[in-house]
């Protein structure tokens, strides 16, 4: 048997250029916050609202398509070509951007009903129209990711993903403020500047794939169906998260914009530090899936440790730095005084919500490897919309904690979700001993 530094270091082989770059697609997202923030409040409570919704409904295709590498990595440990794949899973992302797209448009005459702030209406109304089209550029970049991350190449879609931080925040600074010819366009201008990056990250990445992988197109009706099987959980799992999060951006943004912006601004910051173990959970996703499609149990369990130990340790880590410096990171995203000490109350609870989240993350994607999902979006919903939700409401209105009272919610509830994997997944341990 392999030592311990072993499986650390094949995950880590996977998971270091795929942190780089989920990193840097994250950082995207910050520069749009740092942007709307600098631009106004407005502007960053009015992308906020529409953000917590939008991204609801990404989520639907998205967390299907993060089941791509998973199963490709199953048949490849099982000794089934995998390359063959490729078109069947551009075409099945394609269908999923039309449906999400379809869903977006169908939303937008529904914002007005939403009781948001009459001035935010509009901007957010533009953002959704724009996001619209974004989302073929999107699933075509997560597609193509999910499909290289198969067969363990990831250093140039990493790469790629540093590379538009710069292309984002570029794009944001001239349509948001306006230069020359331009005219300053504050929420539209971001939701342009996304569209763009996203579909320059996805065409790129699609002629990569069409030039490193040889590709052959097949009819695989058991393909898609193992999509569905494993990646509908997922991705239900994830838009339970996601609107559990969302829908206390969109409730508190009813009672005033600036708690919108303080939660987007502080799910941003827990994003920051969430990619690092995002990464080692989608390495040992990989490393999990293809043992156990060669039915290796002794090192499936061996990478799942592993990897569920290394998320722990950096969330600790992360966690620590929030509570020595919370003024200051807040103060990366604003200059608002007001909304800066509605921000520093929620950074204690941070600190210690940042382990669970380590641990949860880590514990989908052993899950996903495996490619039993279920479990996955069982406990997220008895931890965010039972357990997580109802404390918040409780805790933020009777006893008018307001946002402060909804993040006490996520923290208990997330240690509830990560009890219910953890004691399943030792079951499931238990058993492949047998």
């Amino acid at each position: 048997m392999q030592s311990r530094g072993f499986y650390l270091k094949d995950i880590l082989k996977i998971a270091l250029p795929i942190m780089l770059g989920n990193i840097g697609f994250i950082m995207i997202g910050v520069g749009d916050v740092v942007v709307a923030g600098r631009h106004s409040t407005d502007t960053l409570a009015a992308i906020s609202l529409a953000t917590a919704i939008t991204n609801c409904l990404l989520m639907l295709g998205i967390g299907i398509l993060a089941s791509v590498s998973s199963i490709l990595a199953n048949y490849r440990g099982g000794g089934i070509e995998a390359e063959k794949y490729f078109y069947p899973s551009l075409k099945f992302a394609m269908i999923l951007a039309l449906i999400t797209s379809c869903l977006i448009f169908a939303t937008i005459p529904l914002i007005d009903l939403m009781g948001f702030e009459a001035k935010l209406v509009p901007m957010i109304k533009e953002y959704f129209f724009i996001t619209g089209f974004a989302t073929f550029g999107g699933y075509l970049h997560c597609m193509a990711r999910e499909y290289l991350q198969a067969f363990e190449i990831v250093l140039f879609p990493n790469i790629l993903n540093i590379i538009c931080i710069f292309l984002n925040i570029g794009l944001n600074i001239l349509f948001v403020f306006g230069c020359g010819v331009i005219p300053e366009m504050g929420a539209v201008g971001l939701a342009l500047a996304s569209l763009i990056t996203r579909y320059f990250m996805g065409i790129v990445l699609f002629l990569y794939c069409y030039k490193r992988v040889k590709i052959r197109s097949e009819k695989v009706a058991g393909y898609y169906k193992d999509l569905l099987r494993v990646g509908v959980p997922s991705s239900l799992a994830i838009m339970i998260e996601f609107i559990g999060f969302n829908a206390i951006a969109i409730i508190m943004g009813r009672v005033a914009g600036i708690y919108a912006a303080a939660h987007n601004l502080l799910t941003t910051l827990t994003s920051v530090s969430f990619m690092l173990p995002f990464s080692i959970s989608i390495a040992t996703s990989v490393k999990v899936g293809f043992s156990n499609g060669s039915k290796d149990y002794a090192a499936l369990k061996r990478y799942a440790l592993t990897g569920l130990n290394t998320c722990i340790g950096i969330m600790a880590f992360s966690g620590l730095v929030i509570y020595l410096f919370p003024e200051f990171l807040v103060s990366l995203f604003t200059i608002d005084k007001e909304l800066i000490d509605v921000c520093l109350p929620i950074a204690a609870v941070l600190c210690f919500f940042q382990i669970f989240d380590g641990m949860q993350v880590a514990l989908a994607g052993i899950f996903r490897g495996m490619k039993q999902t279920k479990i996955v979006m069982l406990s997220n919903f008895i931890g965010y919309w039972l357990i997580s939700f109802p404390i918040g409401l409780l805790l933020g209105f009777k006893y008018n904690m307001n946002l402060l009272g909804f993040w006490y919610g996520i923290f208990i509830g997330s240690i509830v979700l990560c009890s219910i994997m953890l004691i399943s997944l030792v079951r499931k341990f238990r058993k492949l001993e047998a």
